[in-house]
């Protein structure tokens, strides 16, 4: 992670909203999300937030390294139907170590639609993936560095 990354950095992102990010397209399987309206859903809306902090520091991040959301307290206090678009802003707000805190919000043109905070960790792409392939042969009863057949 380079030095470059500091508080007080922004980033904003506008996204229009299609019917694929509704609710009852949140998750397809569930009977309950499809009788619901069909306006943006707050699980997207948390993605975008995500998505608006992951460019803020891509610019700062080291070759090999990426970051992973560890914690969001946000609200979704409007609704928003497909054709408006959102705009996210992104404010870093704090860095330790690896650990980086934002402030996020997010409007539709028309009301403030979300706000909150958000946490993310630098990690190393490749120490990351060999722990979760560690894990998912554990779960498949082989021990770590043994190889699993499908």
């Amino acid at each position: 992670m380079k030095t470059t990354l500091q508080p007080g950095l922004t980033h904003r992102l506008a996204f229009t909203v299609s019917a694929s990010k509704t609710v009852p397209q949140l998750y397809p399987e569930a009977p309950e999300f499809q009788t619901m309206p069909a306006v943006f859903a707050t699980g997207f809306m948390v993605g975008l937030m995500e998505w608006t902090c992951v460019q803020l520091i891509a610019p700062h991040l080291d070759a090999g390294e990426g970051s992973l959301g560890t914690h969001i307290d946000v609200s979704h206090t409007a609704a928003t139907p497909p054709g408006l678009t959102i705009t996210v802003e992104a404010e870093c707000v704090s860095v330790e170590g690896r650990k980086l805190g934002f402030r996020v919000k997010a409007h539709d043109g028309v009301d403030a639609i979300g706000e909150g905070r958000h946490e993310r960790f630098v990690v190393a792409w490749d120490k990351f993936n060999a722990r979760v392939g560690d894990k998912a042969k554990a779960a498949l009863g082989a021990s770590p560095g043994q190889s699993v057949e499908a």
